[in-house]
C-alpha cells in the first residue's frame, strides 16, 4: 500500500507533536524541521483539527498542538481519516469506478481483505509508540 504525500505529511506531524505535547508548534517549525512544503501541511493542519486530532490557536503565541493524548490517538485511526477520499483501486471508489472486470472480479475481495489487515496492523500504534523525537527514559 502507498500512503499519499498528504497523509505522510499528516502522520509526521503528529509524531513530533506527540514528542513534545505540552508544547504547540507552528507549521513553520514543522515545515522546516521536515522539509516539507509549509502551505501543503497548513492543509493537512487544518484537515488534523477538523478530525479532532490537533486543536488549533491563531494569533501571537498561535499554532497546534495534539487535542487527545498521544495514547489514545492510533496510526489507524489517523490514516483512516487522512485516506477516506483515497481508493485502493477504482473499483473501491464510492461511485464503483468504470472497471470491467467488476462484475466477476475475483481480486477485489482480497484486496480488501488486504487494507483491512493493513489497517488493522496501524490500529496496534499509538503516536506514543511513535513519538518524535523520542521522549527522553526516565
Amino acid at each position: 500500500m502507498r500512503l499519499t504525500a498528504f497523509t505522510d505529511f499528516g502522520l509526521r506531524a503528529l509524531m513530533r507533536l506527540a514528542g513534545e505535547p505540552d508544547r504547540s508548534f507552528t507549521t513553520d517549525e514543522i515545515a522546516t524541521e521536515f522539509a516539507i512544503s509549509r502551505h501543503h501541511l497548513t492543509k493537512v493542519v487544518r484537515e488534523l483539527a477538523d478530525a479532532g486530532f490537533v486543536k488549533t490557536q491563531r494569533g501571537a503565541g498561535g499554532g497546534f498542538r495534539l487535542a487527545r493524548p498521544s495514547r489514545s490517538i492510533t496510526l489507524g485511526e489517523v490514516v483512516r481519516t487522512l485516506e477516506r477520499d483515497q481508493a485502493l483501486v477504482e473499483c473501491f471508489r464510492d461511485d464503483g469506478g468504470a472497471c470491467v472486470l467488476t462484475p466477476t472480479c475475483r481480486l477485489k475481495r482480497r484486496l480488501t481483505a488486504a487494507r483491512d489487515a493493513f489497517l488493522k496492523e496501524l490500529e496496534r500504534t499509538t503516536l506514543a509508540d511513535c513519538a518524535w523525537p523520542a521522549p527522553p527514559r526516565a
